[in-house]
């Protein structure tokens, strides 16, 4: 089974992609993803299918996603 990725996209979604993930509301109800092993999530909040991305943040969120490493756990 392959890990579950999550890629941050530049003035984007969150991308996740993998063959067993689930993603849960605050109650920790599960949305049914239909099978996919890829979806997109809303980091703008302009989406109408939130916590799902439609495409909403193009040309009104900006982002530069460049990987840096945490500071040491306290």
């Amino acid at each position: 089974m392959s890990k579950t990725r999550i890629t941050v996209n530049s003035n984007g979604s969150l991308r996740v992609e993998g063959e067993d993930f689930e993603i849960v509301d605050k109650d920790g109800n599960t949305y049914g993803l239909g099978g996919r092993t890829l979806v997109s999530i809303c980091r703008c909040g302009l989406s109408k299918n939130k916590p799902f991305c439609d495409g909403s943040h193009k040309g009104h969120f900006e982002h530069n996603a460049e990987a840096f490493d945490l500071p040491p756990k306290k």
